[in-house]
């Protein structure tokens, strides 16, 4: 990567959420910014937001080129980077772009939430020593993979106290085994791994240990009751399913098959009767469920004040509320990713799985 000069190295140097317009650039221009800019990971420890501008109303919108969402988003994706509708600030998010278009302002940006190296990373990158893997660092997905045995059993106790989040804790084992399943047979064949799927190979540890160690945990809380009503209603969801297959193959079954399939009948409607007698539990807090509570009332009274005034042009002090009103929206939104469950792209593996996000 050649030297980033201009608003790549001010994006480079950035330690805190920044904005840059890019109102006068051409799509070249855009193009070798966001390339100098994020052809590496920054070196930053916590994320940070970088917005920029690419469009606005009928009065500005000559300022912009055409083209320059679509330089920074297919650049982006160039350099392995994410179109993320859910992403927010926090590095979970690493490596992931949205689209947003601000109403009040009238603005069209482009959200970048940079792969950053953090604190150890950085250390090795400084001395060339950076190990690239299939993972990418600090995502849930890393920290499941490279985790001890009694550290995931601490994550998953703190980390994942309900049981769908635990499910989704089990839906990204079951992924990480697949993806070592495969790695396993490229070196059976004599194929050698490159630098990425190596380091992920070296560092994965103890799969099926905590797969098992997972399920355990959420036969446990089923049998304790600890789950809430929408948990309940899938498990019985999943309970009618099977026992209705079992009812199939019981019609055309015999000799041992037979006594098999009666024996699960029998342990499925236990199951069945163990379900409808639980009680459900009040689905778990969101961790910042005050703070969020605590800016919508806020925020209420600015979005009703906004609307009102749509369509006139806005006093000075309705301008600055405007302005306030977008700090909140995007604090909400920083604290909201931490909702019970998110529709998250499964770090850069390409592969959209609907898991639980972690709360590290």
């Amino acid at each position: 990567m050649s030297e980033a000069t201009g608003v790549a190295l001010s994006i480079r140097n950035a330690t805190e959420s920044e904005t840059f317009d890019l109102a006068g650039q051409n799509v070249s221009t855009i193009t070798n910014t966001i390339q100098s800019a994020f052809a590496t990971p920054l070196p930053l420890k916590d994320m940070i937001r970088i917005t920029f501008i690419t469009g606005a109303g009928k009065q500005a919108r000559q300022k912009y080129d055409e083209g320059a969402a679509r330089a920074v988003t297919s650049t982006l994706r160039d350099l392995g980077y994410e179109d993320d509708r859910a992403a927010s600030c926090v590095v979970e998010c690493a490596g992931s772009f949205k689209l947003q278009h601000d109403t009040g302002k009238n603005l069209k940006t482009v959200v970048v939430f940079p792969k950053i190296i953090g604190n150890e990373e950085g250390a090795n990158a400084e001395n060339g020593a950076l190990t690239p893997s299939l993972v990418p660092e600090g995502c849930p997905a890393h920290k499941i993979a490279m985790s001890s045995m009694n550290t995931f059993e601490r994550m998953v106790g703190s980390q994942c106290p309900s049981w769908s989040q635990k499910k989704g804790c089990v839906a990204a084992l079951e992924h990480l085994k697949s993806m070592v399943d495969d790695l396993d047979g490229k070196l059976i064949k004599g194929t050698p791994l490159d630098d990425a799927e190596q380091g992920f190979y070296d560092g994965v540890t103890a799969l099926d240990e905590k797969l098992a160690f997972t399920k355990e945990e959420m036969h446990k809380q089923v049998e304790n009751g600890d789950i809430a009503k929408f948990e309940k209603d899938i498990l019985l969801e999943q309970n009618a399913e099977r026992l209705e297959t079992i009812a199939d193959e019981l019609e055309a079954a015999k000799g041992q098959t037979l006594e098999k399939l009666r024996v699960m009948k029998n342990k499925m409607t236990e199951r069945k009767q163990l379900l409808q007698d639980i009680d459900p539990k009040p689905p778990h807090k969101l961790r910042h469920e005050q703070a969020i509570a605590k800016l919508w009332k806020e925020a209420v009274p600015l979005l009703q004040m906004e609307e009102k005034a749509r369509g006139r042009l806005l006093s000075v002090k309705e301008t600055q509320s405007v302005a306030r009103k977008d700090e909140i929206m995007a604090e909400i939104e920083e604290l909201e990713v931490r909702v019970v469950m998110i529709e998250y792209k499964f770090c850069a593996l390409g592969v959209a799985i609907t898991i639980i996000l972690f709360k590290f």
